[in-house]
């Protein structure tokens, strides 16, 4: 989903121009354009476009554009209030640029009758003007993707009857997610920590199609609804991939990362248990990043308009209150009611896999190896509290 397209003014020029007297003739061509997945993050999961080809243009309109120099930019982002643009660029530009990340790119040539591609220039040209270009950006529900179908089913007029690709299969948004992602990535595991259980239930296949890919396959197999035409002519490929995308190092991966904190947690508890002692500065560094990373969650699912952060139960783990009882951590005798405090984390602990076992939520796989820390800790320190007390 490309982040930003620079219209030169030449461009802006020759757009003007256009919108003014929008030209349509019987060989003109509207596509879609698919852009594969890229090699960061916000590449992963590919973009999509419309092609508007005339004797007098070749332009890309894509709805991926958002602008840095937005007031309170990074604010607004994470609070889900962050809009996003319709930019307009010329196609060589456009795909040179794909072509130097070397991402696929695919062309579906759109069966439209000359009317049919009057009418949805018209609506993109319109739709480009500043007053209107500017949209509230949602992942799964309105995104660069969603808005080419929803361009289409508007233009025209719904007459769009979708039939499910063979390639289907009845997955959640989460794992829908995944399937673009290496498990053993950071960005897989700060969406899944991100991300509450509302993208763990299962999806009718029309959602499928907040991801690219499946905008692509589902137009590919689309008819018009009363004349049972397709409503894709024709499919080319303009550009494939080359080689393979580089693997990520192992050694700096997070299932690494916490498997090494683990064993450290592991040994220090271990060696507190042989000398009957508590690492006070382990159990300190412990509630603090657990509480905070819990406070993130809940400003994520009450601070914040996104849909996709509520009911994260990723708290189960990292529960906020950590920051609260910090100072009875570095107590030589904390309060009676510690005690307790320990044995609810270990229950949440509990509950947390119950979660993960029936599927209300599915956490990051990287975090088992720092969850099993955490819970032999946490039963290390009601033992032994147990005789300070």
């Amino acid at each position: 989903m490309k982040k930003i397209v620079v219209v030169t003014f030449i461009l802006f020029l020759s757009l003007t121009t256009t919108a003014q007297n929008p030209v349509i003739t019987p060989n003109s061509e509207i596509s879609i354009i698919t852009i594969g997945p890229g090699n960061s993050l916000n590449d992963s999961f590919g973009h999509s476009a419309y092609r508007i080809k005339t004797n007098h243009v070749d332009i890309v309109y894509n709805y991926g554009i958002y602008d840095f120099e937005t007031p309170n930019f990074y604010t607004k982002f994470a609070q889900g209030k962050l809009n996003y643009l319709l930019g307009a660029s010329y196609y060589k530009d456009f795909i040179r640029s794909y072509i130097q990340q070397n991402r696929t790119i695919k062309e579906q040539v759109l069966n439209l009758s000359q009317t049919q591609k009057q009418k949805l220039y018209s609506f993109l040209i319109n739709n480009a003007k500043p007053e209107n270009k500017a949209y509230l950006y949602d992942f799964f529900y309105d995104n660069c993707a969603t808005r080419i179908r929803d361009v289409a089913e508007t233009v025209l007029n719904d007459n769009i009857t979708y039939k499910t690709p063979e390639s289907y299969k009845k997955e959640t948004f989460r794992e829908l997610i995944r399937n673009n992602l290496e498990w053993n990535s950071w960005g897989s595991f700060g969406i899944d920590l991100a991300l509450g259980s509302v993208i763990d239930k299962e999806n009718r296949p029309y959602e499928y199609m907040f991801l690219p890919e499946y905008v692509y396959e589902f137009f590919e197999n689309a008819t018009f609804t009363d004349s049972n035409e397709k409503l894709v002519k024709q499919t080319k490929t303009v550009y494939s991939k080359t080689g393979i995308n580089k693997s990520s190092i192992f050694f700096i991966s997070p299932f690494f990362i916490f498997s090494i904190l683990s064993v450290i947690i592991i040994t220090i508890t271990l060696l507190d248990y042989k000398k009957q002692v508590r690492s006070r500065f382990l159990d300190g560094f412990l509630f603090i990043v657990t509480g905070l990373i819990g406070v993130l969650i809940v400003l994520l699912w009450f601070g914040t308009d996104h849909t996709a952060t509520a009911q994260n139960y990723n708290m189960l783990w990292a529960f906020p209150l950590n920051v609260l009882v910090l100072i009875q951590v570095f107590k030589k005798r904390p309060k009676k009611w510690f005690i307790s405090y320990l044995k609810f984390l270990v229950i949440l602990l509990c509950l947390m896999t119950l979660h993960w076992t029936i599927g209300v939520q599915r956490f990051a796989p990287v975090l088992i190896p720092i969850l099993i820390a955490f819970l032999l800790r946490y039963i290390y320190l009601i033992k032994f509290y147990r005789i300070q007390v």
